[in-house]
């Protein structure tokens, strides 16, 4: 039996967090904690794995908390920067027994997408990544686009692919997207959407779409169960949940 902490758990994928943990047989829910309240109320709960869905402007904070406190950490809220990525795996070096997953996302069908987009982006010419949300989703682009657009770039760079060709040179309005690692990455913010992403790949004559939906977010509890099981036995830092399903 695990004992689970779920940080952020008054809000929409906390409260479904909180719900697929209390129905997992080998899984037990000691603390549901609010943004405000104290991180060290995991720790007197006896929690060995604290879930966060918190905001952006705590979550790092919470997990060198948790860190401190020896708790291991399941992270799926997004805004997550190399530098502060570094900072938590320097913290580690502390609490070498300590594992902690940083996931953009944790959809099972999301995480298969982006590791086909990786595996096909070398035979293509061009590449784009198109995220679309619901408008109430602080962060653009999302977490996940980001997360594709880098794994898409570090294939292409290692197969010594050159950029995607774009003659563009006057964009005052930003029409392009944002650029990470020389991907172009859109995002929409539309009501009546949950979490959607495509990767488009194109050669001269073909096209190839990689295309994955979230329509509840129930379809991310798999994936947060997942994470919790194998953190416990996977210490050090892993970003992607790909990392502990064996692809």
């Amino acid at each position: 039996m695990i004992t689970v902490a779920v940080l952020g758990a008054a809000g929409r994928m906390g409260t479904h967090v909180v719900n697929a943990v209390g129905a997992a047989p080998d899984l037990e829910l000691v603390a549901a904690l609010d943004h405000s309240d104290d991180v060290a109320q995991a720790a007197r709960a006896g929690a060995q794995v604290a879930v966060d869905f918190t905001v952006p402007t705590a979550t790092e904070a919470n997990v060198h908390a948790l860190i401190d406190l020896g708790i291991n950490a399941v992270v799926g809220t997004t805004g997550w920067t190399e530098e502060s990525l570094l900072r938590v795996e320097e913290h580690l070096r502390e609490r070498p027994e300590l594992g902690v997953l940083i996931a953009p996302n944790f959809a099972l069908s999301a995480v298969l997408s982006m590791r086909f987009a990786a595996a096909a982006a070398r035979y293509f010419e061009s590449v784009e990544v198109v995220e679309l949300h619901h408008p109430d989703k602080v962060d653009a682009p999302s977490g996940t686009a980001v997360h594709t657009a880098r794994g898409i770039a570090a294939a292409r760079a290692a197969a010594g692919i050159a950029a995607s060709p774009d003659a563009t040179t006057h964009d005052p309005d930003g029409a392009r997207g944002a650029v990470i690692d020389g991907v172009h990455v859109h995002a929409v913010r539309l009501r009546g959407l949950v979490a959607h992403e495509e990767v488009l790949l194109g050669n001269p004559g073909e096209q190839l779409t990689i295309r994955t939906d979230s329509f509840d977010r129930v379809s991310f509890m798999p994936g947060v169960l997942l994470g919790v099981r194998e953190v416990v036995r996977r210490p050090g830092l892993a970003v992607g949940l790909d990392s502990y399903m064996d692809l």
